[in-house]
Protein backbone atom coordinates (compact mmCIF):
# COMPACT_ATOMS: atom_id res chain seq x y z
CA UNK A 1 0.00 0.00 0.00
CA UNK A 2 1.25 3.15 -1.10
CA UNK A 3 2.01 5.98 1.73
CA UNK A 4 0.49 9.00 1.25
CA UNK A 5 2.18 10.59 4.24
CA UNK A 6 5.38 10.35 6.08
CA UNK A 7 5.01 12.51 8.69
CA UNK A 8 3.06 12.54 12.12
CA UNK A 9 0.25 15.05 11.24
CA UNK A 10 -0.32 13.39 8.10
CA UNK A 11 -0.73 10.67 9.29
CA UNK A 12 -3.15 11.68 12.27
CA UNK A 13 -4.96 13.07 9.36
CA UNK A 14 -5.71 10.49 7.66
CA UNK A 15 -6.42 8.35 10.32
CA UNK A 16 -9.33 10.58 10.76
CA UNK A 17 -11.11 9.96 7.84
CA UNK A 18 -10.08 5.63 8.27
CA UNK A 19 -11.63 5.85 11.56
CA UNK A 20 -14.88 6.27 10.25
CA UNK A 21 -14.93 5.16 6.13
CA UNK A 22 -15.44 2.01 5.01
CA UNK A 23 -12.53 0.39 4.31
CA UNK A 24 -13.59 -1.05 0.38
CA UNK A 25 -13.95 2.64 -0.34
CA UNK A 26 -10.76 3.66 1.13
CA UNK A 27 -8.35 0.81 -0.61
CA UNK A 28 -10.09 2.35 -3.81
CA UNK A 29 -9.95 5.94 -2.73
CA UNK A 30 -6.09 4.96 -2.59
CA UNK A 31 -5.54 3.65 -5.75
CA UNK A 32 -7.57 7.13 -7.55
CA UNK A 33 -4.59 9.02 -5.62
CA UNK A 34 -2.70 6.88 -7.49
CA UNK A 35 -3.79 6.50 -11.13
CA UNK A 36 -4.42 10.46 -11.51
CA UNK A 37 -8.40 10.18 -11.01
CA UNK A 38 -8.09 13.45 -9.10
CA UNK A 39 -8.20 16.02 -12.28
CA UNK A 40 -7.59 18.67 -9.94
CA UNK A 41 -8.39 20.41 -6.43
CA UNK A 42 -8.59 23.73 -4.55
CA UNK A 43 -8.49 24.30 -1.19
CA UNK A 44 -10.22 27.68 -0.15
CA UNK A 45 -10.24 28.40 3.70
CA UNK A 46 -11.69 25.42 5.29
CA UNK A 47 -13.12 23.80 2.19
CA UNK A 48 -11.86 21.64 -0.34
CA UNK A 49 -13.73 21.32 -3.85
CA UNK A 50 -11.97 18.48 -6.42
CA UNK A 51 -12.75 17.23 -10.55
CA UNK A 52 -12.40 13.67 -10.03
CA UNK A 53 -12.87 11.22 -13.35
CA UNK A 54 -15.08 8.27 -12.54
CA UNK A 55 -15.16 4.53 -14.15
CA UNK A 56 -16.68 3.46 -16.83
CA UNK A 57 -19.84 0.91 -16.25
CA UNK A 58 -21.39 -0.22 -18.79
CA UNK A 59 -23.14 -2.44 -16.80
CA UNK A 60 -24.99 0.69 -14.82
CA UNK A 61 -24.82 2.24 -18.13
CA UNK A 62 -22.08 4.57 -18.10
CA UNK A 63 -20.22 4.25 -21.59
CA UNK A 64 -18.58 7.37 -20.74
CA UNK A 65 -16.46 8.32 -18.48
CA UNK A 66 -17.99 10.95 -15.86
CA UNK A 67 -16.42 13.91 -13.81
CA UNK A 68 -17.82 14.43 -10.44
CA UNK A 69 -17.72 17.08 -7.87
CA UNK A 70 -16.31 16.57 -4.64
CA UNK A 71 -16.18 18.53 -1.62
CA UNK A 72 -14.87 18.61 1.79
CA UNK A 73 -15.13 20.90 4.13
CA UNK A 74 -13.40 21.16 7.78
CA UNK A 75 -15.37 22.49 10.68
CA UNK A 76 -13.74 26.03 11.42
CA UNK A 77 -12.31 27.36 14.25
CA UNK A 78 -13.99 30.89 15.46
CA UNK A 79 -11.45 33.84 15.14
CA UNK A 80 -11.91 34.38 19.00
CA UNK A 81 -10.97 30.75 20.02
CA UNK A 82 -8.33 31.47 17.65
CA UNK A 83 -6.85 34.33 19.14
CA UNK A 84 -6.49 32.71 22.55
CA UNK A 85 -4.55 29.19 20.84
CA UNK A 86 -2.22 31.99 18.66
CA UNK A 87 -1.36 33.44 21.52
CA UNK A 88 -0.50 30.39 23.49
CA UNK A 89 1.19 28.98 20.46
CA UNK A 90 3.67 32.17 19.72
CA UNK A 91 4.77 32.49 23.66
CA UNK A 92 5.80 28.65 23.77
CA UNK A 93 9.63 28.69 22.48
CA UNK A 94 9.28 25.08 21.52
CA UNK A 95 6.46 25.68 19.26
CA UNK A 96 7.99 28.79 16.92
CA UNK A 97 11.39 26.73 16.82
CA UNK A 98 9.54 23.95 15.45
CA UNK A 99 7.26 25.89 13.41
CA UNK A 100 10.19 27.55 11.79
CA UNK A 101 11.83 24.26 11.05
CA UNK A 102 8.32 23.63 8.83
CA UNK A 103 7.08 20.92 11.34
CA UNK A 104 3.97 20.59 13.37
CA UNK A 105 5.06 20.37 17.39
CA UNK A 106 4.11 16.80 18.56
CA UNK A 107 2.31 18.72 21.47
CA UNK A 108 0.58 21.36 19.07
CA UNK A 109 -2.88 19.61 20.76
CA UNK A 110 -1.63 21.44 24.54
CA UNK A 111 -2.14 24.88 22.57
CA UNK A 112 -6.36 23.71 21.90
CA UNK A 113 -6.87 21.89 24.87
CA UNK A 114 -7.93 24.60 27.24
CA UNK A 115 -10.57 25.12 24.50
CA UNK A 116 -11.74 22.26 24.33
CA UNK A 117 -10.31 21.98 20.57
CA UNK A 118 -7.79 20.20 18.50
CA UNK A 119 -5.90 21.50 15.25
CA UNK A 120 -6.04 17.71 13.24
CA UNK A 121 -9.64 16.28 12.56
CA UNK A 122 -10.57 14.24 15.24
CA UNK A 123 -14.24 12.54 13.98
CA UNK A 124 -16.70 12.33 12.10
CA UNK A 125 -17.83 15.63 13.69
CA UNK A 126 -14.93 17.42 12.23
CA UNK A 127 -16.09 17.05 8.54
CA UNK A 128 -18.64 17.62 6.25
CA UNK A 129 -18.30 15.92 3.04
CA UNK A 130 -20.12 15.54 -0.25
CA UNK A 131 -20.03 14.17 -3.99
CA UNK A 132 -22.02 14.24 -7.01
CA UNK A 133 -21.27 10.54 -7.69
CA UNK A 134 -24.53 7.70 -7.36
CA UNK A 135 -22.47 5.91 -4.46
CA UNK A 136 -24.95 6.24 -1.37
CA UNK A 137 -22.12 5.77 1.12
CA UNK A 138 -20.79 9.05 2.64
CA UNK A 139 -17.23 9.25 2.33
CA UNK A 140 -17.17 7.56 -1.17
CA UNK A 141 -14.29 6.46 -2.84
CA UNK A 142 -13.71 9.47 -4.15
CA UNK A 143 -13.29 11.94 -1.34
CA UNK A 144 -11.23 9.52 -0.27
CA UNK A 145 -9.14 9.60 -2.99
CA UNK A 146 -9.03 13.28 -2.56
CA UNK A 147 -8.58 13.19 0.90
CA UNK A 148 -5.30 11.29 0.82
CA UNK A 149 -3.71 13.86 -1.70
CA UNK A 150 -4.25 16.49 0.67
CA UNK A 151 -2.73 14.48 3.23
CA UNK A 152 0.34 14.52 0.98
CA UNK A 153 0.50 17.93 0.70
CA UNK A 154 0.59 18.58 4.18
CA UNK A 155 4.16 16.86 4.80
CA UNK A 156 5.28 19.92 2.95
CA UNK A 157 3.16 22.52 4.01
CA UNK A 158 1.96 21.97 7.14
CA UNK A 159 0.15 25.42 7.54
CA UNK A 160 -1.81 24.17 5.09
CA UNK A 161 -3.55 22.95 8.61
CA UNK A 162 -4.11 26.00 10.04
CA UNK A 163 -6.18 27.21 6.40
CA UNK A 164 -8.35 23.89 6.65
CA UNK A 165 -9.32 25.03 10.03
CA UNK A 166 -10.50 28.79 8.96
CA UNK A 167 -7.46 30.47 9.87
CA UNK A 168 -5.91 32.01 6.24
CA UNK A 169 -1.86 32.78 6.05
CA UNK A 170 -2.52 36.38 6.22
CA UNK A 171 -4.73 36.15 8.99
CA UNK A 172 -2.05 34.02 11.17
CA UNK A 173 0.96 36.50 10.16
CA UNK A 174 -0.82 39.33 11.76
CA UNK A 175 -1.95 36.88 15.07
CA UNK A 176 1.84 36.06 15.51
CA UNK A 177 3.59 39.29 15.16
CA UNK A 178 1.78 40.81 18.17
CA UNK A 179 4.53 38.44 20.15
CA UNK A 180 8.20 38.48 19.71
CA UNK A 181 8.74 34.96 19.71
CA UNK A 182 5.58 35.31 16.71
CA UNK A 183 7.49 38.00 14.88
CA UNK A 184 10.34 35.09 13.88
CA UNK A 185 7.66 32.40 12.99
CA UNK A 186 5.35 35.62 10.96
CA UNK A 187 8.53 36.51 8.81
CA UNK A 188 9.48 32.84 7.82
CA UNK A 189 6.25 32.61 6.75
CA UNK A 190 7.11 35.34 3.85
CA UNK A 191 10.56 34.87 3.52
CA UNK A 192 11.35 35.87 -0.18
CA UNK A 193 14.23 33.94 -1.92
CA UNK A 194 17.90 36.20 -2.41
CA UNK A 195 18.76 36.59 -6.30
CA UNK A 196 21.83 35.59 -6.60
CA UNK A 197 24.79 37.88 -7.94
CA UNK A 198 26.58 37.49 -11.42
CA UNK A 199 30.37 37.59 -10.67
CA UNK A 200 32.96 38.38 -13.11
CA UNK A 201 35.03 35.53 -11.49
CA UNK A 202 34.81 32.66 -9.27
CA UNK A 203 38.24 33.93 -7.35
CA UNK A 204 39.25 36.74 -6.18
CA UNK A 205 41.47 38.81 -8.24
CA UNK A 206 44.75 39.78 -7.09
CA UNK A 207 45.82 43.34 -6.78
CA UNK A 208 49.46 45.45 -6.51
CA UNK A 209 50.15 46.89 -4.19
CA UNK A 210 53.27 49.75 -3.71
CA UNK A 211 56.32 48.37 -1.28
CA UNK A 212 57.28 50.49 1.00
CA UNK A 213 60.84 50.78 0.21
CA UNK A 214 61.59 52.06 3.75
CA UNK A 215 60.21 49.11 5.84
CA UNK A 216 61.78 48.52 9.49
CA UNK A 217 62.06 44.89 9.64
CA UNK A 218 61.37 44.77 13.66
CA UNK A 219 57.73 46.72 12.60
CA UNK A 220 57.43 44.12 10.47
CA UNK A 221 58.02 40.97 12.41
CA UNK A 222 56.88 42.69 15.72
CA UNK A 223 54.31 44.79 14.46
CA UNK A 224 53.66 48.38 15.55
CA UNK A 225 50.56 47.46 18.17
CA UNK A 226 50.21 45.08 20.52
CA UNK A 227 47.59 42.57 19.07
CA UNK A 228 44.05 42.55 20.22
CA UNK A 229 42.76 39.56 22.31
CA UNK A 230 41.43 36.48 20.78
CA UNK A 231 37.57 36.94 19.94
CA UNK A 232 35.49 34.90 22.22
CA UNK A 233 34.97 31.37 21.63
CA UNK A 234 31.58 30.99 19.89
CA UNK A 235 27.79 30.33 21.60
CA UNK A 236 26.17 27.44 20.82
CA UNK A 237 22.81 27.96 18.61
CA UNK A 238 19.66 28.10 20.26
CA UNK A 239 18.71 25.59 17.43
CA UNK A 240 21.62 24.00 16.19
CA UNK A 241 21.94 23.21 12.44
CA UNK A 242 18.60 25.62 11.76
CA UNK A 243 19.55 25.77 7.51
CA UNK A 244 19.51 21.88 7.44
CA UNK A 245 16.37 21.21 9.95
CA UNK A 246 13.90 24.11 8.89
CA UNK A 247 12.89 22.18 5.68
CA UNK A 248 11.75 19.47 7.79
CA UNK A 249 12.25 15.65 7.88
CA UNK A 250 10.75 15.51 4.36
CA UNK A 251 11.49 18.23 2.37
CA UNK A 252 10.06 18.41 -0.99
CA UNK A 253 13.08 16.85 -2.54
CA UNK A 254 13.57 14.57 -0.35
CA UNK A 255 11.71 11.05 -1.75
CA UNK A 256 12.85 8.42 0.72
CA UNK A 257 10.89 7.09 3.55
CA UNK A 258 13.22 7.64 5.94
CA UNK A 259 14.19 10.93 7.57
CA UNK A 260 16.07 13.71 5.92
CA UNK A 261 16.75 14.56 9.30
CA UNK A 262 18.25 11.47 10.56
CA UNK A 263 20.46 11.01 7.32
CA UNK A 264 22.02 14.37 7.61
CA UNK A 265 22.63 13.77 11.29
CA UNK A 266 24.27 10.15 10.50
CA UNK A 267 26.43 12.04 7.82
CA UNK A 268 27.75 14.63 9.75
CA UNK A 269 28.15 12.07 13.06
CA UNK A 270 30.22 9.71 10.71
CA UNK A 271 32.21 12.89 9.22
CA UNK A 272 33.11 14.14 12.40
CA UNK A 273 34.46 11.20 13.80
CA UNK A 274 36.05 9.60 10.78
CA UNK A 275 39.76 9.42 11.39
CA UNK A 276 39.39 11.44 14.65
CA UNK A 277 41.97 9.39 16.19
CA UNK A 278 44.73 9.69 13.48
CA UNK A 279 44.14 13.62 13.79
Amino acid sequence: MAKFSRTWWGKRFIEALEDFTDSSRLGRGRSYANNGKIKEYRIINNQITAKVRGSVNPYFGVYKEPLYTTKIEITPISSAQWSKAIKTIASNASFVSKLLMNEVPDNIDSAFSDLKLHLLPDSRTDFKTSCSCPDYANPCKHIAGVYYLVAAQLDSDPFLLFELRGLSREDLQTELAKTPLGEALSASLHETAIAPEPSESYYTQPERVPLNATADLKEFWMGSKRLPPPPPPPQPAIVPAILIKKAGDFPPFWHKDISFLEVMSDFYTRVKTKNKEVL
